[in-house]
């Protein structure tokens, strides 16, 4: 439990442990389980991507990943974090390929190494290759085992997935995805009580966890 302040009002957040899903575990009992005993009035959810997508099965072993020759070329100009894999393992870059395709990847390389180096801009590679590349995460070592073995693409429809989780607890969800880095709001449920940059600086400190934690639900409580 830990509190951290945004826009002006300090909000408690509760990490909510749970036990290791697996793919294409209904989430509903689990919500049931572990949030229900902590939820309160006025309560909202920030939930994991990756806890969605892996109950909606949206994950690649590495046994079908074959990194190629343009894989193996993307992650040479990509920018290494000490702390998150990010794009620096082929493989996962081959997850990319594989969503985009091969010449839209080469397309986005081309214009995102442009606009880098001539108009010192970041980001369009991602922007340009499309295909919610920038989601796709999985086959870091810090990952708890046996997800450490696959990439994760992200949810499907972010924002339907959330009014649904919403539907049945009966709290506002944002699903979300957070790491060491960065924190992007993937889609939330009807009525959101805030707006998306104040669910960001409530979660910009990652409460919800990079390794082994088992908290992907963090309970959002305003402190008054």
């Amino acid at each position: 439990m830990t509190l951290r302040r945004a826009d002006g009002v300090d909000y408690e957040r509760i990490a909510v442990r749970t036990h290791l899903i697996h793919i294409k575990e209904p989430l509903d009992p689990v919500f049931d389980k572990y949030v229900k005993p902590v939820l309160q009035p006025g309560d909202w959810l920030a939930v994991s991507e990756k806890f969605v997508t892996i109950s909606q099965g949206r994950v690649i072993h590495h046994s079908v990943v074959r990194p190629g020759m343009l894989a193996k070329l993307l992650v040479k100009g990509v920018t290494k974090h000490p702390d998150d894999v990010g794009y620096s393992d082929p493989r996962k870059m081959q997850v990319a390929i594989m969503q985009a395709g091969w010449w839209r990847m080469l397309f986005a390389m081309i214009i995102g190494t442009f606009s880098r180096f001539l108009l010192r801009r970041r980001g369009d590679f991602y922007r340009v290759a499309g295909h919610r590349i920038s989601e796709i995460d999985g086959f870091s070592p810090a990952t708890v085992k046996p997800f450490d073995e696959f990439a994760m693409l992200g949810p499907a429809d972010p924002d339907a997935a959330a009014a649904e989780i919403a539907a049945h607890i009966g709290a506002p969800v944002a699903v979300v995805d957070a790491n060491n880095i960065n924190v992007e709001v993937l889609g939330t449920s009807p009525g959101f009580p805030v707006g998306r940059s104040v669910v960001r600086e409530t979660l910009l400190d990652n409460p919800l966890g990079q390794n082994d934690e088992l908290t992907p639900i963090i309970v959002v409580r305003r402190v008054d």
